[in-house]
């Protein structure tokens, strides 16, 4: 029997899901809205323009909601009586103000979530005092990349007390939305909060390219805002009593912003400077496409006071919120119930659920026409000759308008390739729906390039992600059942659009050796892989590897398949034996080291090879090109089985990488389970990549030991760095240097449970090196799942890794239970680094936490 969530999820998905969080937490500072001659998204449009300039392409607010093709907007504003402007949108620094590039300075957090949206819980801690937005400016600016970042914990502005702000939505049916905003005063004085719930329309009538009426929104006779729009109809926000409607234009304050004479006495910024200033700038019609329902309350040290809202197609009783919320709550437990297996421990449940939640509040309206931003707006001024020659002039076909699961709603407002497969395997435990939604879409073409390529991100759409979609759609597919072969088809014809590309583009030489630039790794080398070197031709063992796994996935989908067209065993054959021929070019070009027992990247320049050893995350990749074909699949495919044979019989030298056990189950590995002991020496050695949390992107011997590199006269070097970067190479907003990221922590654990069935438990290791303690490569699977679960769990010490190291986070802090999921964690204490809700690749503790990421016998195996 389905519970009430399964269901709404089972009868009518689209209907439930037209609505949701959809709304950025940022717009500006993006590629999208960047109109200079430049390229500098970040000074193009800064947080200050925020408030006072319309977005072209689309909006950001503070736990905003939408429909699915943001044509209206429902947000909260908040004034402390103190700052300069009204808390519209979460405050951060840009690339160029921040000493580790781009890095938000709030705190709040997602904490429960529902896949149809019909029920989600959200927080933010809003300061009584002025938000330091100078502070954090100038000490930020006046630090250097060796110093840690200055964070909004580091001011005193949480001491005199803050503002706890609760914000519930709850959906009574698919388009009647319910809000509860709960406001509790955390202080010792009675204090006086500005609450502004406010509605909008995004900005499609000045551009000039859409016909049709300008929507408007009115006050309405119950007291609330009518909101009128051709395409969405007549809806009806009903509030609590004791507001105040203003009004005023979703459009730019021209003289402030450009110096020219203004379009509007009632621009974007009216209700701001109204509410701060007394300014004459909201429309006393009552009337304009952005309206906010002003409550102003005083309230006694450790009350709270309640808000309610509701959005429909008529007025609805508002007194029936409570009611509604507090059922929808009811059937988010009971939906979690189910979805996490009951022996989970409370703290494994309570990061489990928040990370889902992170997941979901993470998927957001993405729209980006690249052909109409190179070209400009018929209204506006044309845009400068050098944005025809300049970023992503290659994809005038993309055009994307779609809800999608961004890495983190702030730093990252913005889909990246690999990112988004990562994200699609923790969605599919509670909506495949949507994961494979997100697969299949970015092959769409309008999405995929003619040749091939999949976009790697907005900054640059021909940048190059690791090739890690048919993993993705495999273990989508597998965790959802094994049943959706439709799914699996679809993907798999524009996966080898993809495949043909990276041969034909990445494999430079034709000798099946790959590059692709940092491939995601930022600076995980001593110098830009991307750049180059001169007239050197770097071989990257990573590039090669992801390449191996992805015929390896092809192979896995292609024998999937079968069952409803023995035509799939020839592509199978093909791509096993594309696989063979990479990894006897990994061999042959001498990306293994035998000496050292690892792979690195392969400098080949004026006739010499320069080996780059460094032991980084690029020599542990070629482990996840680890697959098993079953016996029992042999034996059903008698055409593939007869091509494989025919091919280890007759091309040996290529068949060194597929081994059989003793029950027929073949191993196609790049990493002989030989070569793995020898790796592992390094992984499980705590002085190398083990850290107490997961493994380190780069050994911890380049401590005392940075590797150097000398070519050209140029010198270039490599160290640990276990926290922020103190590189700026390829950004600077990342680092692979050292910190434990999740994503390839996760394929390594697969990828050694792979290991670990086809040898039947046999491959034993001492774990950790050093310890005396020998374990199967399948037990420490675990250990290393468990270490990185431990990120989030309370230490002996009652605090959580992870979490910021403050009174407020700590064993009796308030926000103890409220957890953060981080884009990497440094490499030594586990504190959580770079983009604080990086709840994409991130959330795969949940899969993690869950047991999704031991799948077991019959799943692993190529069927």
């Amino acid at each position: 029997m389905t519970n009430p969530e399964q269901q709404r999820l089972l009868d009518d998905y689209r209907a439930w899901t037209a609505w949701g969080p959809y709304v950025a937490e940022r717009a500006w500072g993006t590629v999208r809205e960047d109109y200079s001659a430049n390229g500098d998204a970040w000074n193009a449009f800064t947080y200050d323009d925020a408030r006072s300039r319309a977005f072209r392409w689309n909006e950001d607010g503070l736990f905003g909601f939408s429909d699915r093709d943001q044509r209206w907007c429902l947000s909260l504003a908040l004034w402390n009586g103190r700052d300069p402007h009204l808390k519209e949108r979460l405050f951060g620094l840009n690339g160029h103000e921040g000493n580790h590039a781009e890095d938000v300075k709030e705190e709040w957090w997602y904490l429960d979530a529902t896949p149809t949206h019909s029920y989600g819980r959200a927080s933010y801690a809003y300061p009584r005092a002025e938000f330091p937005y100078d502070e954090l400016r100038q000490t930020n600016g006046a630090r250097n990349r060796l110093e840690p970042e200055f964070e909004l914990l580091d001011t005193d502005v949480f001491d005199s007390g803050w503002w706890d702000i609760d914000v519930t939505h709850a959906k009574a049916d698919a388009d009647d939305l319910c809000i509860e905003i709960r406001a509790t005063n955390r202080s010792n004085e009675r204090d006086t909060l500005h609450l502004l719930p406010t509605a909008w329309f995004r900005n499609r009538w000045s551009w000039g390219r859409e016909d049709g009426d300008k929507p408007t929104l009115t006050t309405a006779d119950h007291g609330g805002i009518t909101l009128d729009e051709s395409a969405t109809g007549t809806l009806e926000l009903t509030c609590s009593p004791g507001a105040s409607a203003l009004f005023c234009e979703n459009e730019t304050n021209r003289p402030l912003v450009h110096g020219q004479a203004a379009s509007t006495p009632y621009p974007k910024d009216g209700i701001n400077d109204h509410v701060i200033d007394g300014a004459p700038t909201v429309n006393p019609e009552q009337t304009g496409t952005k309206g906010s329902l002003w409550y102003r309350h005083e309230v006694d040290p450790g009350d709270s006071i309640v808000i309610h809202l509701r959005l429909a197609p008529d007025a609805r009783p508002i007194d029936e919120v409570e009611q509604i919320v507090q059922q929808r709550r009811e059937e988010a437990d009971i939906f979690y119930g189910e979805v996490i297996p009951a022996g989970l421990t409370d703290e494994r449940r309570v990061i489990t659920r928040q990370a889902l939640a992170g997941l979901l509040y993470s998927k957001q309206w993405y729209h980006f026409d690249v052909d109409q931003w190179l070209e400009g707006d018929p209204s506006s001024n044309p845009p400068p000759d050098s944005r025809l020659h300049g970023r992503n002039t290659r994809w005038r076909h993309l055009n994307n308008a779609d809800v999608i699961a961004m890495p983190d709603t702030w730093e990252y407002p913005w889909y990246a390739a690999w990112d988004t497969a990562f994200h699609c395997l923790p969605f599919t435990l509670i909506d495949p729906t949507f994961a494979k939604n997100q697969l299949t879409l970015l092959g769409r073409e309008w999405y995929q390039h003619p040749n091939g390529q999949l976009p790697a991100y907005e900054w640059s759409f021909s940048d190059v992600n690791p090739p890690v979609h048919a993993w993705a759609a495999l273990r989508v597919f597998e965790l959802d059942g094994g049943w959706d072969n439709h799914f699996l088809e679809r993907v798999l014809h524009k996966l080898m659009l993809n495949f043909t590309w990276w041969v034909n583009r990445r494999d430079v030489d034709g000798n099946n050796v790959f590059d692709g630039g940092f491939l995601g790794l930022d600076n995980i080398g001593p110098f830009d892989r991307s750049a180059g070197l001169g007239n050197g031709r770097l071989e990257q063992a990573d590039a090669t590897a992801w390449m191996a796994m992805y015929s390896l996935d092809l192979l896995d989908m292609s024998l999937r398949l079968t069952g409803d067209s023995p035509s799939y065993e020839d592509l199978a054959t093909k791509f096993a034996e594309h696989f063979a021929y990479i990894a006897t070019a990994m061999d042959e070009h001498e990306l293994w080291n035998e000496a050292d027992g690892f792979y690195y990247d392969t400098l080949r320049i004026d006739g010499d090879s320069i080996p780059i050893a460094v032991r980084s995350m690029v020599g542990l990749i070629p482990i996840f090109a680890t697959r098993i074909v079953s016996a029992s699949n042999l034996e059903r495919l008698p055409a593939f089985k007869l091509h494989l044979d025919w091919f280890r019989e007759n091309k040996p030298e290529f068949t060194e990488h597929m081994r059989e056990n003793d029950n027929g189950d073949v191993l196609m590995s790049l990493v002989s389970p030989e070569r793995l002991v020898r790796i592992l020496e390094f992984i499980l050695d705590e002085d190398e990549f083990l850290s107490p949390h997961g493994l380190r992107g780069l050994s911890k011997a380049h401590e005392e030991e940075p590797y150097r590199l000398a070519v050209d006269g140029r010198e270039f070097s490599i160290g640990y760095e276990p926290a922020e970067s103190e590189s700026s190479l390829f950004g600077g907003n990342s680092n692979w240097r050292g910190p434990v990221w999740f994503p390839l922590n996760y394929l390594l654990i697969e990828s050694l449970r792979r290991y670990d069935y086809w040898s039947g438990g046999s491959i034993t290791v001492e774990f950790p090196k050093g310890s005396g303690e020998t374990l199967t490569i399948g037990q420490i699977a675990d250990m290393l799942g468990s270490r990185l679960i431990s990120l989030f769990e309370p230490g002996d010490d009652g605090v959580r890794p992870s979490a910021p190291q403050h009174d407020l986070y700590g064993p009796d802090g308030p926000w103890h239970d409220r957890l953060l999921f981080h884009e990497y964690f440094h490499g030594d204490s586990g504190k959580g680094l770079g983009a604080s809700h990086q709840t994409g690749w991130t959330a795969l503790v949940a899969a993690l936490a869950t047991g999704s990421a031991n799948p077991l016998g019959r799943r692993l195996r190529a069927r």
